[in-house]
């Protein structure tokens, strides 16, 4: 008898040390997944605003050649014409998905906010466009029809979200060399010279001037939109697909 009962005692000391190491789990688990709902929420409704928020900034941001002065740009029409087709593409390609951010299980605190964000990544893509485009004359024209035809393309093509992001990557840096490095090179800067004086010394690049309607910005311009569309491309690739947790 005394056998046992050491036995049964054993049993219920093992029982009960094994549902405290259950409880002990399930408790580290619960702690784990609050901690993943805590990052994803910051990153979703902090990190990824601030990021979009300051591309908006930026994109219509030049600096003056004269003494470089500030010069914000408004976004042309078509810009916003871009940035909703860019969004549609984000959505068809899987980048984000509509039922993930806007699902019958999100209150209306959270559609609320989750609609927050879409409204900061359509005025970062609005000012992605902006910075890209030429401001005026024919580069404007040939860049927003190289713009449209490719986004036009891709609304009736097969796309993932990896894809997607690389098709993006390709157009804006190709759109970025375009403006700021072979458009910017054919604008002399003005430094204390009159037009005849730049005429004189380099008449080709006066030429492009004249004929491309080309304005003059500072150097500085490129770099500050070289930091932007980077950290547009960052917050796309850091968007979630879907806010559920």
């Amino acid at each position: 008898m005394s056998t046992t009962k050491e036995q049964n005692t054993d049993l219920e000391i093992a029982d009960a040390s094994l549902a405290t190491q259950l409880d002990d789990l399930v408790v580290r688990e619960d702690s784990q997944i609050e901690k993943h709902r805590s990052r994803r929420a910051t990153l979703t409704y902090i990190v990824l605003p601030i990021i979009y928020l300051t591309v908006t900034l930026l994109g219509g941001l030049r600096l003056a050649a004269a003494d470089n002065a500030f010069i914000f740009l408004a976004p042309p029409l078509v810009c916003l014409v871009f940035a909703a087709v860019l969004m549609i593409l984000f959505f068809r390609a899987g980048l984000l998905s509509l039922d993930g951010w806007y699902s019958e299980d999100h209150d209306a605190v959270q559609i609320a906010a989750n609609t927050a964000v879409m409204l900061t990544l359509f005025t970062a893509s609005t000012q992605i466009f902006n910075s890209l485009l030429p401001e005026q004359g024919l580069p404007f024209w040939v860049v927003g029809f190289c713009f449209f035809w490719t986004l036009w393309n891709n609304l009736f093509s097969e796309f993932d979200n990896k894809m997607l992001l690389r098709s993006l990557g390709a157009l804006f840096g190709l759109a970025f060399v375009v403006k700021y490095l072979l458009l910017a090179n054919l604008v002399p800067e003005p430094a204390g010279q009159n037009w005849f004086q730049r005429i004189i010394e380099n008449p080709g690049r006066e030429a492009f001037t004249w004929l491309l309607d080309l304005p003059r910005y500072s150097p500085g311009t490129g770099y500050i939109q070289f930091f932007t569309l980077v950290l547009y491309l960052i917050g796309l690739y850091l968007t979630p697909r879907s806010t559920k947790l």
